[in-house]
C-alpha cells in the first residue's frame, strides 16, 4: 500500500510538473516599429542646417522594445530609438500610457536613444536651436512628428507584450576600439595617434550584450557602446553605426530584432568621420564585438529581475537674473539669443526658472550578475569608469556592469566634476543649445553618484 500511495504521489507531481514552467523560466517578447518620418521635416543634431529638411533616407529609423519577466512575473521594458534623444515632456507622456496599458511601475519601464545626429527634430529636444527659426508649416510638422512618435512607441511596447512567451536569456560583453575621446584628442591627428597607440583621455570600449532565445533560436539582440552618433552629417535619415550594426545583426541573427542603446559617450566620438563608408566600418566593427561574444563568453541570466527609478534635484550654478536675460537676448550669437528669448518669455507666462532639474537615474539588476544603470542627458565617459569601478565585480570575466546614457530624458550634457571645471563644450557651452538657464552646480557629479549608490543597495 505504501509503494502505491507514493507512486500515486509521484504520478500526481510529475503531472503538476510537466503542465508548468520551470523556476528558472524567464519570459520575454520583442517587436519593432519603423519611426521614419513620412514627410521630409527639419533635422536635429547640427545648429548649422538652420531648420532645413531632410531629402533622402540611408536608413529607416527605428523604436524597438523588448519585455523581459523573471520567473515571479516582475516585467521590465526596455525601449531603443534610432533618435537625437527624447525630450521630459514626451517620455512622461509615453510612459504614463505604456504604465496604464500594462500595469506597471515607473521604474519597469527604459527608453533609451541612439543619440543619431542624422534624424528628426523630436519634440522640446534642443529647443534653443529651434525655437527662433521654425515658421508656423515646420513647427506642425514638428509637433505631428511627436503625436506619430508616442503613439509608435505605445504600439510596438504593446506588440512585445502581445508575443510574451517563455525564453533564455543570456549576458556577455565584447569589445569595439573605435570611439575616442573627443575633449583630449585633435580630429585631424586621430589616425596618426591611434597608429602609434598614443590616444589620451578616459574611454569606454565594452560592449554589453543581451541575448533572448526563443525555442532555441535568438529573437532579440540587445546591445550598447559609448560613443557619439556623429559619423554621418548629410542630409538623410539614418541610424549612423548604430543603425548600419542593427541591420548587419539582424542578417546574422534571421528573425531577431536587435536593439542598440548608447553608452556614456557624451565626449567620445567615431573618428574618424563624415563618410558613409566610415559609419558602415564602424557598424560593422560593433556588430561583429556582438556576434564574437555571443560565440565565446555568454552566461545565463539566473535569478531575479528588479528594477529602480529615481528622480533627484540636480542643482543648477546662479541662475540669470532678467536684466542679465535681456543682455544676452542681444548677443551675436544666435544660439545665446534664443535661449535667453525662450527664458524671457516663460517669465513673461508666469513660468518661473528653477534652480534644480528633476534628473532621472534608474537602475536594474537581471538575475545575480547584471547592474544596469539607466542616465538622462548626454553623460561623458568618467561616470562609467566610475560606476563599473564601483558597482562592478572584478572576479567576473565579463562586464557585468552596464551604463546607459541617453535615456528617459536627454535635457543637457552631464559632465563629470572634472570636465564641469574644465569648462569647454561639454562642461559649459552646450547648455546654450539645451536652454538651460546655466551651468551645473558643483555638486553634480556626486549627486548622481548617490543615487546610484541608494538604488544599488
Amino acid at each position: 500500500m505504501k509503494h502505491l500511495l507514493r507512486t500515486l504521489t509521484l504520478l500526481s507531481l510529475a503531472f503538476v510538473f510537466a503542465d508548468s514552467p520551470s523556476f528558472a523560466d524567464w519570459k520575454g517578447g520583442v517587436a519593432k516599429a519603423n519611426i521614419t518620418p513620412h514627410e521630409w521635416m527639419p533635422m536635429s543634431g547640427y545648429g548649422s542646417r538652420n531648420n532645413k529638411h531632410a531629402v533622402s533616407k540611408l536608413t529607416d529609423l527605428w523604436a524597438k522594445a523588448i519585455v523581459m519577466e523573471d520567473d515571479r512575473g516582475h516585467q521590465a521594458v526596455l525601449v531603443t530609438l534610432d533618435l537625437i534623444g527624447i525630450d521630459r515632456g514626451t517620455s512622461m507622456q509615453v510612459c504614463n500610457r505604456i504604465q496604464k496599458n500594462h500595469n506597471l511601475k515607473r521604474a519597469q519601464i527604459a527608453l533609451s536613444t541612439s543619440h543619431t545626429h542624422t534624424g528628426p527634430v523630436v519634440a522640446a529636444t534642443l529647443k534653443p536651436m529651434h525655437y527662433l527659426l521654425l515658421d508656423d508649416a515646420n513647427q506642425k510638422l514638428v509637433d505631428q512628428y511627436a503625436v506619430f512618435l508616442e503613439d509608435q512607441i505605445v504600439e510596438v511596447v504593446d506588440a512585445a507584450f502581445e508575443n510574451l512567451g517563455t525564453a533564455e536569456f543570456t549576458w556577455g560583453s565584447g569589445t569595439a576600439t573605435f570611439a575616442t575621446n573627443r575633449r583630449n584628442n585633435k580630429e585631424a591627428d586621430v589616425p596618426k595617434l591611434r597608429e602609434a597607440g598614443e590616444l589620451k583621455g578616459p574611454r569606454d570600449h565594452d560592449v554589453p550584450v543581451l541575448l533572448m532565445k526563443k525555442s532555441g533560436k535568438v529573437s532579440a539582440v540587445v546591445f550598447g557602446y559609448a560613443c557619439h552618433s556623429t559619423t554621418l552629417s548629410s542630409m538623410e535619415w539614418s541610424g549612423d553605426y548604430g543603425g548600419f550594426a542593427q541591420i548587419e545583426l539582424e542578417k546574422e541573427f534571421p528573425g531577431a530584432v536587435a536593439l542598440f542603446w548608447a553608452g556614456c559617450g557624451g565626449d567620445q566620438n567615431p573618428l574618424p568621420r563624415r563618410t558613409v563608408e566610415l559609419a558602415k566600418g564602424y557598424g560593422h566593427r560593433l556588430a561583429n564585438a556582438v556576434v564574437k561574444a555571443t560565440k565565446t563568453s555568454m552566461h545565463k541570466v539566473e535569478g531575479n529581475l528588479k528594477t529602480r527609478y529615481e528622480e533627484v534635484d540636480l542643482a543648477l550654478a546662479k541662475l540669470p537674473s532678467k536684466e542679465e536675460l535681456v543682455e544676452q537676448s542681444k548677443s551675436s550669437n544666435h544660439y545665446i539669443v534664443s535661449r535667453a528669448q525662450m527664458h524671457l518669455d516663460n517669465l513673461a507666462a508666469g513660468q518661473e526658472m528653477s534652480q534644480t532639474y528633476p534628473y532621472p537615474v534608474e537602475l536594474w539588476t537581471l538575475g545575480n550578475d547584471v547592474t544596469w544603470v539607466f542616465q538622462g542627458g548626454e553623460v561623458v565617459i568618467d561616470y562609467a569608469i566610475r560606476i563599473k569601478g564601483e558597482l562592478g565585480n572584478k572576479e567576473m570575466e565579463d562586464v557585468n556592469v552596464w551604463c546607459a546614457g541617453y535615456s528617459n530624458d536627454v535635457m543637457a550634457y552631464i559632465p563629470s566634476l572634472r570636465v564641469l571645471l574644465e569648462g569647454g563644450y561639454e562642461g559649459a557651452s552646450s547648455m546654450v543649445y539645451y536652454g538651460q538657464p546655466t551651468v551645473w552646480s558643483p555638486k553634480v557629479e556626486e549627486t548622481i553618484m548617490d543615487v546610484v549608490r541608494r538604488l544599488n543597495k
